[in-house]
C-alpha cells in the first residue's frame, strides 16, 4: 500500500477563530489515524516565488485513507468552523 499526504498552505484572517479550526481538525487527524509531520512550524523558501503563510503535512497509510479523513464528517465539523477563519489550499499528494 502506498501511503499519501495532504499538504496544507492556510492563509489565516481570523487568528481567535482559527483556534476553533484547530480544535475540530486535530480531533479529525486523531479519529482518522494520521501522523502530523508539520503544523506551522517556520517555513524558509528554498527557490521560487511561493510563499506560504501556514503549511500543515498530514500522512496517511493510503490515498483512500486521506480522502476519506477530507470527505468525515469530522473534518466536515472542521471545515465549517474555519468559514472565514483563513483562506486554505490543499493538495492530496500520493507517496512512495
Amino acid at each position: 500500500m502506498t501511503s499519501a499526504y495532504i499538504i496544507v498552505d492556510a492563509e489565516v484572517t481570523n487568528p481567535a477563530q482559527y483556534e476553533d479550526y484547530k480544535k475540530w481538525s486535530t480531533a479529525a487527524i486523531q479519529a482518522h489515524g494520521a501522523e502530523i509531520c508539520a503544523r506551522g512550524g517556520k517555513v524558509e523558501v528554498l527557490e521560487g516565488d511561493w510563499a506560504p503563510q501556514r503549511l500543515v503535512v498530514l500522512k496517511f497509510p493510503s490515498v483512500e485513507a486521506a480522502r476519506k479523513f477530507n470527505d468525515s464528517p469530522e473534518y466536515g465539523k472542521a471545515r465549517a468552523s474555519r468559514q472565514g477563519a483563513a483562506v486554505m489550499r490543499m493538495v492530496l499528494v500520493e507517496g512512495l
